[in-house]
């Protein structure tokens, strides 16, 4: 398709880098609209493009700055591809619909998110506080010019991966000789009315993890004193010391001690007053069970609030939903030397991209609870894959730029849809056109829980003791080494 309107990006950094050939070949907008705004000098990595048309303007965004920059670089029809970090993503949202202007991005960002960390509550520095600014907006948004929030990879495609995992399940189900006629005219009926919130309660889905395993290894090592990353350091920091988060489910019988619950919004959430990097849990990707890290992220906002079943007013069912993290080694590394800094930024940073030898990347969503235990639906990039597709990245920068991508071809066609969250998008179309930049998809059953390799090294510890009774209890997910 063409767009011959303006589009602005904020940030070039590596996931910017890998979107940029996708959308001049998808979209095919001349150069000449197209303009990114960076406060680093970003002219090396775009000088190809500006010999095309490109523009660069060198800009540190500030609120006092921010319409002066908007209105000068786009206009009504354009779009504006969000993907800086520190810059709120209300303020843009808001000039987008005055100006009707189109809007994506892949996370909700916000001014400054490290100041006044020390002074903030648990429930402050949450994500969710952000999420429950927004649900008014989003209602009142009906018929203004289009808003794709958290459109990346996580949050974003992961999202997209749980619809298909929920149909796949579905239509496995359906086939069972042993399933009551009833149940399987029930699912059938669910899953063509893609009532999936229903669908997922009837297949007896509790927990849904995004878990994730990146294996990229570079040629050259970790440095001491570096912070080494695939993605983003700013953000990747900002996740690792902001508290865990978790989209609570009806199942659960025990709360974490002084975890934080909501007073005011949808209230589908849990806080727990430690930082995401201590927050470990055991989770899958197909063929290896991993540990990860439970970091906040948007999707245990967005996946449990839309999976949400009410009757009479209450809430009769919801799904436990967090992230599982396993990052490449490196960033594993770095954050450890992060604890031993007292969580202060390294003074040198590094992402990874042309130096890495090897590995991949394997981000989906992990479905637990029903009568197979397990399901993973989502993508397997490869670093050698990835290249092939966009040079000079790496396969976790692909993986977000194609759901951007997805996300900004879809506002395209879709111009007048207010503010949309990745759970009301038709997942298919996201998908398909997401899909040639995520390598393999698959969606793959696993007869796995939390307690098929569990160990207790020390019984005298409380804490430590499992719930036999029910596996899918978060406390059975928790790794305490």
């Amino acid at each position: 398709m063409e767009f011959n309107n303006r589009i602005l990006m904020t940030g070039f950094g590596i996931v910017a880098q890998a979107l940029l050939p996708m959308l001049a070949k998808h979209l095919r907008i001349p150069y000449s609209n197209i303009t990114v705004i960076d406060f680093a000098d970003r002219e090396p990595e775009l000088r190809p493009w500006i010999r095309r048309g490109l523009r660069f303007v060198r800009e540190r965004v500030v609120p006092a700055n921010l319409p002066r920059l908007l209105s000068s670089h786009v206009g009504p029809g354009g779009l504006i591809i969000d993907l800086a970090w520190s810059i709120d993503c209300f303020d843009i949202l808001l000039w987008a619909r005055d100006n009707d202007v189109l809007y994506v991005n892949a996370s909700l960002e916000s001014w400054d998110p490290g100041a006044e960390l020390h002074r903030k509550t648990s429930m402050e520095k949450s994500l969710y506080a952000r999420y429950a600014l927004l649900l008014p907006l989003i209602a009142r948004s009906r018929g203004t010019s289009t808003a794709l929030i958290d459109q990346g990879a996580n949050p974003g495609l992961v999202s997209h991966f749980v619809k298909q995992g929920l149909l796949d399940i579905a239509g496995r189900v359906v086939r069972e000789k042993d399933v009551p006629p009833a149940q399987v005219r029930l699912l059938e009926r669910l899953v063509e009315a893609r009532r999936f919130a229903e669908l997922a309660r009837e297949l007896g889905v509790k927990v849904i993890h995004c878990s994730e395993l990146d294996t990229q290894r570079p040629a050259q090592p970790k440095q001491q004193d570096e912070f080494v990353s695939t993605w983003c350091i700013e953000g990747m920091w900002e996740e690792a010391i902001s508290p865990s988060e978790l989209g609570w489910g009806t199942h659960e019988k025990w709360l974490p001690p002084f975890a934080a619950r909501p007073t005011t919004g949808p209230c589908n959430q849990i806080v727990l007053p430690q930082m995401g990097m201590n927050t470990w849990v055991r989770s899958w990707v197909p063929n290896q069970e991993i540990v990860g890290m439970v970091v906040t992220h948007g999707e245990s906002f967005g996946l449990s609030y839309a999976l949400t079943v009410k009757e009479d007013g209450r809430t009769v069912y919801r799904p436990t939903v967090h992230y599982a993290y396993m990052p490449c080694s490196e960033a594993i590394v770095s954050l450890h030397e992060l604890r031993c800094r007292n969580y202060e930024m390294h003074p040198r940073q590094r992402i990874l991209a042309d130096e890495i030898t090897d590995g991949q990347d394997m981000v989906g969503a992990l479905l637990m609870g029903h009568r197979y235990n397990s399901w993973w639906t989502g993508s397997i990039l490869s670093i050698a894959a990835a290249r092939k597709k966009t040079p000079h990245s790496n396969a976790t920068a692909v993986q977000v730029a194609a759901g951007v991508l997805a996300a900004a071809q879809w506002a395209v066609r879709h111009p007048r849809q207010g503010i949309l969250l990745p759970e009301n998008l038709p997942h298919e179309d996201m998908l398909r056109w997401a899909r040639p930049y995520l390598g393999q998809v698959v969606s793959v059953a696993a007869n796995w829980t939390p307690l098929s390799r569990h160990r207790i090294y020390f019984d005298e510890n409380t804490e430590a003791q499992i719930d036999q009774s029910d596996p899918w209890q978060f406390r059975n997910f928790l790794f305490r080494p």
